[in-house]
Formats: C-alpha cells, structure tokens, sequence
C-alpha cells in the first residue's frame, strides 16, 4: 500500500501538457521551417554567378532545410493538424 500511495503521490505533482500549445509550437517550428526551407531555396539563384561549387553548396543547403521542413509537416500530420499554405 504504501509504493501505491508514492506512486500516485508521484501522478499528484505532475503537470499535465496542454495539446494546443505543443500543437501551436509546433506550428511555430513548421513555419519557421518553412520560411527557412524558401529563403535557402532562393539563395540557389544568388549563387549561381558564383560557380558551380557555391551552386552545389547552395542546393545541398536547400534539400537540408526542405527536409527539417517536411519532418515538421509530417509531426503535424500525425497530430492531426492541417495547415493551408
């Protein structure tokens, strides 16, 4: 009886997590994403009078950024969020 008493003593302090602000920081870290996925894309363009190494550099960096963004929309997805772009 005791252990039981610990462990709800234990579920007692624990704070609960509310679903709609983990969904709008999530939301945040989509869009910031987001905004960072199309400025690396259009620094492609910049770098293309710098060379094909600079144009490499550049594309590399863009597929990076449109990853991170597309693993946020998909953590979205699964959560049930759908955002209209």
């Amino acid at each position: 009886m005791g252990a039981n008493n610990a462990k709800n003593g234990a579920l007692a302090n624990e704070v609960p997590v509310n679903p709609s602000a983990a969904h709008a920081e999530l939301i945040a870290t989509y869009r910031r994403a987001q905004a960072e996925a199309a400025h690396k894309s259009g620094l492609i363009k910049a770098a293309a009078t710098k060379g094909p190494k600079a144009i490499q550099a550049a594309v590399e960096t863009a597929a990076k950024a449109a990853k991170r963004r597309d693993s946020y929309a998909k953590k979205l997805a699964l959560l049930g969020v759908v955002l209209k772009d």
